[in-house]
């Protein structure tokens, strides 16, 4: 039963350090991320990164991400794929290409540098969207272009790793048969063409067949179950779990329950799995040779950051949106989370990143995980100030 006192020891920290967080100006999910690294093998090692842990976490980003394609507005969506189409490429072309330059740098050979371009290049907006929700800016156009943007830019980072992975025959995940990118790209574009009609015929038919089941929150045990079930189909197929999460949020959030869902979901979420997934990335932070390879965390981390401001910023420019605008929506692509720390440690087991460097990769992306939450709280301020002065 110790993980019954693990768990309440993460909820209790949790709460306070996002309490002190919100005092202080910050956003909740800073003194959450925090809290991992104090509890976590960086400090007190208190809590470490068990099986138990590792699940809790992955149900915390997936309800997450269910939520958040709950409170989207798919007319917003179809409105602006056109800058997330933008927004994704440019910032993923940038990452990819600065990131190898500078691992080059420092001497690192031809594949681990451009490993470590995608690795940087993945962006995990689920940092975001705990950002956005608490400042109430996730329906609006920025917003809308950052969830967009993310759904195509973890699409494109999975299929460059599975690339990767084919050409160098790389073992992922102890399985040495090279990847079959040609039969993985046909499942992934049929998982999309299959989007479709799950949202407009199927999920709709799903919710009444659950609402006439004679148990108590019968609906919400139904979106739960398209939930996880679209989540668990990405997954499987070679995708991350959260865009089925996002996507079953969707279609959900089309129905004529998603006001009552939204009610039930959101005190699941934010009481207990959300707070335990941003606990599980400060869990992974270590200060092992952290001197030694103090400049190479450095340079990775500025340029991880620059350049997802500047591609997907620029992005968003080319698409029509403002420079300022531009801005906000690079702050909400910096952020790298989850989806970066699964690539490294894909890229680890299959020897596309060395040991000496593995620890120094996952510095960087908490560190960049860390800054960018107080990027787009300042981004989105600064937006709400103009747009005020504008006003009068």
């Amino acid at each position: 039963m110790g993980y019954i006192g693990t768990l309440s020891l993460i909820l209790i920290v949790t709460a306070v350090a996002g309490h002190l967080s919100v005092r202080m100006g910050l956003p909740a999910v800073i003194g959450q991320l925090l809290s991992g690294i104090v509890l976590g093998p960086a400090l007190l090692g208190w809590v470490h990164a068990t099986t138990f842990i590792g699940d809790f976490a992955e149900l915390g980003v997936i309800i997450l991400m269910f939520m958040a394609g709950l409170e989207s507005d798919l007319k917003l969506l179809k409105k602006y794929w056109r800058p997330s189409l933008f927004v994704a490429v440019l910032g993923v072309i940038l990452p990819v290409g600065v990131i190898d330059w500078c691992s080059q740098l420092f001497h690192l050979n031809n594949i681990e540098s451009l490993f470590l371009g995608v690795t940087f290049a993945a962006t995990s907006v689920s940092i975001s969207v705990a950002v956005l929700k608490e400042l109430n800016a996730l329906d609006g156009k920025e917003g809308t272009t950052i969830l967009g943007a993310a759904v195509v830019d973890d699409v494109l980072a999975v299929l460059i790793l599975s690339l990767m992975v084919s050409i160098f025959g790389g073992e992922v995940g102890g399985n040495s048969q090279p990847t079959n990118l040609g039969l993985s790209l046909a499942i992934q574009v049929a998982f999309f063409a299959a989007l479709f009609p799950v949202v407009k015929w199927i999920v709709p038919r799903l919710m009444k067949i659950g609402d006439g089941l004679l148990i108590p929150t019968s609906v919400t045990l139904m979106s739960l179950v398209i939930c996880f079930g679209l989540a668990y189909l990405a997954d499987f197929i070679g995708l991350s779990a959260v865009i089925g999460a996002f996507f079953a949020g969707i279609a959900v959030g089309q129905t004529d329950y998603h006001q009552v869902i939204d009610e039930h979901i959101q005190p699941i979420g934010n009481a207990v799995f959300i707070p335990v997934f941003f606990v599980s990335i400060g869990l992974n932070m270590s200060f092992d040779g952290f001197l030694s390879d103090f400049w190479f965390i450095v340079v990775i981390t500025v340029a991880a950051i620059v350049t997802k401001l500047l591609g997907a910023g620029i992005g968003a420019k080319l698409a029509g949106f403002s420079w300022t605008s531009g801005y906000e929506i690079g702050a909400g692509m910096v952020s790298r989370g989850e989806m970066a720390l699964i690539i490294a440690q894909i890229g680890y087991q299959g020897k596309l990143l060395s040991a000496d460097r593995y620890s120094a990769v996952i510095t960087a992306i908490i560190l960049t995980t860390l800054i960018a939450p107080l990027l787009l709280r300042q981004s989105i301020q600064h937006q709400s100030k103009l747009a005020d002065s504008n006003g009068h």
